[in-house]
Formats: structure tokens, sequence, C-alpha cells
């Protein structure tokens, strides 16, 4: 029966008294519908190329992105911070682009990955993480790390991601919460700034001793640790290094405490995963320089 016949049948029926018969003719069976399982195409996955028990490494170069502060479109950029706009398109290029992020804690664990991954991270837990990248992270359904700095999230302020928001983003599996320190990000009388000829971040001071340094550097990144994994409820898996600047006598202690840490890498685009998951080089996503561009040197 066309759709016209069946209109008409369904008018007739309506307009006359109820009778379950004249529905019942009025209305025919829709025949039976044979259903076929359709066949699924494997996805090809990358597997760890590290004997089970060791270090975990891929045969695979990732791209690792760096962003900080997401400001509104019509709000002013600088060279740490990108528009909303900007990072939904730099979203959409990615996911059109074949790129499916990652998060650390799926690099650290040995997972399969898929063929093109990519990592995604923020930088010093601005407030925007939430309020304008989460919502573009839901919607794309894509991954993230975002990177605190634990002193902000325990003394709040008004441009800084709460432990509420923390623990939100964590139970949405989207979002991993990793440490960017808990007040090493020169947050003294520095406010948080880079000072050159100064020990910046978890760099050891001229002259300093083992028992000062362990006491500056060492607590602060132990108790980041501790504070994550008290209010998300998920031991970090990742720490990325203030200003990108490393420090031997720090290097080793955040190894055994960080399966995956990452620095800002200068001139590179990808970081070798068959050297390891420590110091992977990242680079800044600005206005100017968007993973379209920046990919395509990799």
């Amino acid at each position: 029966m066309n759709s016209l016949a069946l209109a008409a049948a369904l008018s007739l029926a309506l307009s006359a008294p109820f009778s379950p018969a004249v529905v019942s003719a009025a209305v025919p069976e829709p025949p039976a519908v044979q259903v076929r399982e359709a066949a699924v195409p494997e996805v090809p996955k990358v597997r760890p190329s590290s004997p089970e028990g060791a270090p975990v490494t891929y045969d695979l170069r990732l791209p690792v992105l760096m962003y900080h502060h997401v400001v509104y479109d019509w709000q002013e950029c600088n060279e740490m911070t990108v528009t909303a706009g900007r990072l939904e398109r730099d979203l959409q290029w990615l996911a059109e682009s074949g790129y499916e992020a990652v998060l650390p804690r799926e690099l650290a664990a040995g997972e399969p990955l898929p063929e093109k991954p990519v990592l995604i991270t923020f930088d010093d837990g601005y407030r925007s993480n939430y309020e304008l990248a989460y919502p573009l992270l839901q919607k794309y359904h894509t991954k993230a790390a975002i990177a605190v700095m634990a002193y902000m999230q325990d003394n709040p302020g008004g441009n800084f991601l709460t432990w509420d928001m923390c623990r939100e983003m964590t139970a949405s599996g989207l979002v991993e919460i990793g440490s960017h320190g808990y007040a090493i990000h020169n947050l003294d009388g520095r406010m948080g700034n880079f000072v050159p000829g100064q020990a910046n971040g978890v760099q050891r001071r001229n002259g300093e001793s083992d028992n000062d340094f362990y006491c500056r550097v060492l607590d602060d990144l132990r108790y980041s640790y501790d504070r994550i994994s008290q209010e998300t409820g998920v031991p970090p898996t990742f720490f990325a290094y203030p200003f990108g600047k490393t420090d031997p006598d720090a290097d080793a202690y955040l190894e055994a405490l960080f399966p995956l840490t990452v620095v800002t890498g200068p001139g590179k685009y990808t970081a070798n995963l068959s050297k390891g998951l420590h110091k992977l080089p990242r680079f800044t996503v600005t206005m100017q320089k968007a993973p379209a561009e920046l990919l395509k040197k990799a």
C-alpha cells in the first residue's frame, strides 16, 4: 500500500466508531525484516613495542600539542592564549584529518593506540579550560590532559580551576588531571613568571644543598601528586615541567613518580615514543601556529 492509500485508510478508520477489527484491517502488519549482522571492519591498532614488564614504548611518533588559556572570540590573544573559535577549528581539523586524542594514562598503561594518535595538553589549569575548552571536548568527543598548579586549587581564585571542576571533568572520561607542580611554578614573588638567570620551576639553585633542594622542590612535587590523588580520586600519571625546564636532580624523582612527563621542545613537532614516555617534546599552539600548519612539518 502506498503512503497516500495508507493515509486514506487511516482517515476512514478514525472517522468510524472504534473497532479493533477496522483498525487491524486498515493498517496491515509490516512484512518481517531479516536482520543480518553487518561485518564491522577491524581498525588497526599500534601496540606497545616494549616487552611485558619493561618501560612502555611504541614504534611511532606522537604529536603533543600544548595550550594554556582560552578566551572568547572577541578578546585579544598573546602567545599563551587562543580563542574558543580557534580551538574549535583545531579540534575539527584534527578529527577530519583522522587524528584521535589519547590520554597519558592510556599511554602509560601500554594500551593499543590508534594509527594517528595525538596528545592534547593544557598547562596551568585556567578556569577557561572548564568554561570554554571542556564543552568543545564534549562536542567533538575529544580527550585532553590538564596539568594544574595544585596550589591554585587549594587557594581558589577567579581565574583557575576548582577541585569540583577537576572532579567533574575527570568523571567524564575525557579529561585527565596531571601535575604542573604545587607552588614550584615560581608562585612566589615572581607571580608565576619565568625570570632569566634564576632557578625556574624544578631547577636547582646555585649552591643549593641537597636537603634544601629536597624540601623546596621534591617535597613540592610529591605534594602536588598527593593533592591531585586525594581530590580527584585518580593518581596523576603525567607531569608537565614548568617553563619546560628540566633538572638532573629532579628528573629521576619525577620519572619514578610519573610514568609520563612532557617538556616544551622548540623545533620538534612529534615525540619519538620508541625512546620511552619521559620528556616528550611539545609545541605551543598559538593564534599564528595551528596544528594544521605544524603537523604538515612533522
